[in-house]
């Protein structure tokens, strides 16, 4: 019976651009969470369902612990230290590459603090030599006492299923929380809007990725055409990152949109027209009546 089989909720923990959103990606077999390059790229609590035999693991992929320098960057860091608290385990994410174990002693401390159950990930082991992946090992095992810990390239897939393993032996018995064949319980409006701003980050650099937010002002699908029309806002700080963004003639713009719609297409298998506007909200990171509007803070 289901009720005799794993199941629980299981949070990515770890630094901004540790590689949690590849790793949930990975975990649930499709792709639920955008990725980038830029730092502090996952904002809110991203859910991704795994359901195999042995159960059912709910992942809860959470911004990137931070210092941070506003109302948006204290709710991101509010929400990942409420994650360790609400799970069953937490499965904390280092950047094996950039082999810096001291800096994640404050997100040790936290996880501590939270008597929290832990399995440590060393991830992108594909960018590293073995000899420093043994003495990160060695460093991290002396910092905290973690249940495992699991060297891993979410980027490649290399010993996921080791570490899916560790997480099913790890959860209590209990019932499923969705149904077997969701993989995540989050809109349309919030995917969609996430794949626009993962095209923004992809196409811009310096300021702009983190001053950029996507609203969908209107969402409706017409079975007669089968096509599912999309109007949203992409929200910026100054006038001089709107320039930017609709770039000479409009090339920025219309490449945002083509990308996003082809990624829309490919996940809800239709056809999409996609309208894209920018708007200038200054300081709209640090607005409470922003922040909700965009579902970061609630009433």
């Amino acid at each position: 019976m289901k009720s005799e089989k794993k199941s629980g909720f299981v949070a990515l923990i770890g630094r901004p651009n540790a590689g949690k959103s590849t790793l949930i990606n990975r975990l649930v077999g499709q792709k639920i969470a955008i990725m980038s390059d830029k730092p502090q790229t996952t904002r809110t609590r991203i859910r991704g369902v795994l359901t195999r035999d042995e159960g059912q693991i709910v992942f809860l992929d959470t911004p990137g612990l931070h210092k941070p320098r506003h109302r948006l960057g204290e709710y991101m860091v509010d929400v990942a230290e409420h994650s360790i608290r609400d799970v069953d385990l937490v499965v904390c994410v280092a950047d094996a590459a950039e082999g810096s174990a001291a800096s994640d002693q404050f997100i040790l401390d936290k996880i501590a603090a939270a008597q929290a159950p832990a399995i440590l990930v060393l991830n992108k082991i594909d960018l590293l030599a073995k000899e420093r992946l043994l003495k990160l090992i060695e460093t991290y095992s002396a910092m905290h006492s973690f249940l495992a810990i699991v060297p891993i390239s979410a980027a490649t897939g290399e010993q996921i299923e080791t570490l899916v393993k560790l997480i099913y032996e790890q959860l209590p018995t209990g019932p499923y929380f969705y149904p077997e064949d969701v993989v995540t319980d989050h809109p349309e409006r919030f995917i969609i809007s996430e794949l626009i701003r993962e095209k923004v980050l992809l196409l811009t650099r310096e300021e702009i990725p983190h001053s950029v937010a996507v609203g969908i002002e209107q969402l409706e699908f017409r079975e007669d055409r089968n096509v599912l029309y999309v109007n949203a806002i992409i929200y910026t700080e100054r006038d001089s990152q709107k320039a930017i963004l609709i770039g000479k003639g409009g090339e920025m713009l219309r490449r945002v949109g083509s990308m996003a719609r082809r990624d829309i297409e490919s996940i809800f298998g239709s056809k999409a027209f996609l309208e894209l506007w920018i708007k200038v909200k200054k300081d709209w990171r640090n607005q409470s009546h922003m922040l909700r509007t965009l579902g970061f803070e609630s009433e």
